[in-house]
């Protein structure tokens, strides 16, 4: 793209496990501090793994303009994450949104084109409230073993509030996100499982270069911390049925006895702006986003290529769409969910991109420490990325400290290390479909 605008990482808003918000977020994975625990929001003990990555409590309208309070009733938890990344990542970047303006913190009054701001959000296939729709349909139980779909049709459907669909559809994230905060450029939702955040901030990198955008908040936002999210991995044999004592350890990316992954909930929105336009209002930059690459993997719908070709083929496209090579590359940050096949698949595109120097390159994997929120694990992945960059330092990655034999990430696994970096390079990859993407940060220089 000859007219190609350079475009920087302005704003990281981020709700994990183990924090909510850049700094807490960043303190708890230098710290090696862990949020995965005995899941808290609904009694788990039906279930095999009873642990899960859960966010810490919060007031939604802490992150809400007043006058948008009453439309809490119709998000879900997802929707709610990702409203509060917005939030932060706004105020991170020093935005004076309509959400900001309206909720008396500008200063100086608004400072964004919002006919310019636009948004690209990665969402997950939203669990419906199971004690309000169980309430709804015991109302059309004509027996303790028989449901009427008559008497639903009739009367059930009418314990639902008319709005109920709208807590779940997926493109209502960005639909809260955009309206809160005004954002009316070209707005997108993504749903690709784990890979849905990265492929979100890749093509709100394209948009914003192209010139459709000089702003976008993009991510992605999910919690399977609810009994049918649950119950999902479980029947698939991906979870680890055997750390309910031992929650800290549960998780073990790229490890030679990892036992399989823990599911979380959380995400990250992040600002991407032209660099015109960073310069004008005096942004503080994180580093600039310079490459995007994404590929599929046609081994099979849900089980990972042992060979690794479509984690090679997108790490390939981004470091391509860079202009850089894999010698020029200072820091590495896998997906690593803690499952055999799917660790050794992975395992197997980075070698195969990065041969034997992968070893000499710091690594970052914060799965250990969040475990799997989906769609919005990506943008926490990119996040500690930008942050690490910034930063020139690499937090202790959670159990990762007794590798695979074929693993040769160099993980910090006790305390963090100082390393200077020019570029990093962050991938995910959805666990089912196949898609997989990588990015590739630059530090900053004028």
């Amino acid at each position: 793209m000859a007219d190609k605008r350079r475009v920087v990482v302005t704003g990281l808003g981020v709700a994990a496990p183990v924090g909510i918000g850049i700094e807490p977020f960043w303190d708890a994975l230098i710290e090696k501090r862990c949020g995965i625990r005995r899941i808290e929001s609904f009694d788990p003990g039906g279930f095999t793994t009873q642990i899960a990555g859960e966010l810490p409590p919060f007031q939604l309208g802490d992150f809400i303009p007043k006058a948008y309070r009453k439309s809490a009733k119709v998000m879900s938890r997802d929707i709610m994450v990702a409203v509060v990344s917005a939030y932060l990542a706004v105020r991170d970047a020093r935005l004076n949104t309509k959400c900001i303006v309206e909720r008396g913190e500008a200063e100086g009054g608004p400072n964004i084109d919002s006919t310019r701001f636009g948004a690209n959000i990665g969402a997950g296939l939203v669990c419906a409230d199971l004690n309000e729709l169980s309430a709804a349909l015991n109302t059309a139980a004509e027996a303790p073993d028989r449901f009427s779909l008559a008497t639903w049709g009739v009367e059930g459907m009418n314990n639902l509030t008319p709005l109920w669909l709208l807590k779940f559809l997926p493109n209502m994230l960005a639909c809260h996100v955009t309206i809160v905060h005004d954002a009316q450029a070209p707005s997108n939702t993504i749903t690709c499982g784990e890979a849905s955040s990265h492929l979100a901030i890749g093509e709100a990198f394209r948009t914003v270069a192209r010139g459709d955008a000089d702003v976008c908040i993009c991510g992605g936002a999910e919690s399977k911390i609810n009994p049918m999210a649950l119950a999902r991995p479980t029947l698939w044999r991906r979870l680890n049925y055997d750390a309910n004592a031992a929650p800290n350890t549960a998780c073990r990316p790229f490890a030679a006895d990892r036992r399989g992954m823990v599911v979380a909930e959380g995400g990250g929105l992040v600002m991407l702006e032209t660099l015109e336009h960073a310069r004008a209002r005096g942004a503080r930059i994180y580093a600039e986003l310079v490459g995007f690459g994404a590929a599929t993997n046609t081994f099979h719908r849900s089980l990972p290529d042992p060979e690794g070709r479509a984690t090679a083929l997108a790490l390939r496209h981004a470091l391509r769409d860079a202009g850089i090579a894999p010698t020029e590359v200072d820091l590495v940050a896998p997906f690593g969910v803690g499952l055999q096949e799917q660790d050794a698949s992975e395992m197997a595109g980075w070698n195969a991109t990065f041969g034997e120097r992968l070893s000499a390159i710091p690594a970052l994997c914060i799965r250990g420490a969040v475990g799997n929120a989906g769609a919005g694990s990506g943008a926490m992945d990119f996040a500690a990325t930008a942050v690490a960059l910034h930063r020139n330092t690499v937090p202790p990655s959670q159990g990762t400290d007794r590798p695979d034999a074929a693993c040769r990430f160099r993980f910090a696994h006790h305390d963090p290390m100082d390393a200077p970096i020019r570029h990093a390079v962050t991938h995910t990859y959805a666990l089912a479909g196949g898609q997989h993407a990588a990015l590739v940060l630059r530090k900053f220089v004028e």
